[in-house]
């Protein structure tokens, strides 16, 4: 089961942008990789490609690990490690580890 889903909140711990909170955008599991909201921007050069869409350098969020972030619990709203738990019918869910807090995943 994936410990980082699309929506979460994160706060990056290691790396050039230690400390930054975003919300997750888009989760690459076979690579272990997840792009985060306003973190790790990367200017690019694009060629238009029609009069709406402009060329020209723009900045857009590059990939992150996976390890180098820890999910943003909303009830004690600290970073926190992940667990697996399972609920009475059997179903895996995410819950927080210093808490106890389920996490519902709100995609």
């Amino acid at each position: 089961m994936i410990r980082i889903v699309k929506n979460d909140t994160v706060k990056v711990i290691s790396g050039n942008h230690k400390g930054k909170v975003g919300r997750v955008l888009k989760v690459f599991p076979n690579t272990k990789r997840i792009i985060v909201e306003k973190v790790n921007l990367v200017k690019r050069h694009q060629k238009a490609r029609s009069q709406r869409d402009p060329g020209g350098i723009i900045e857009k969020e590059a990939t992150i690990h996976m390890s180098n972030v820890l999910v943003v619990c909303p009830k004690c709203s600290k970073p926190s490690r992940t667990r697996i738990g399972h609920l009475s019918d059997g179903k895996k869910v995410r819950v927080c580890k210093s808490c106890s807090e389920m996490l519902v995943t709100n995609e």
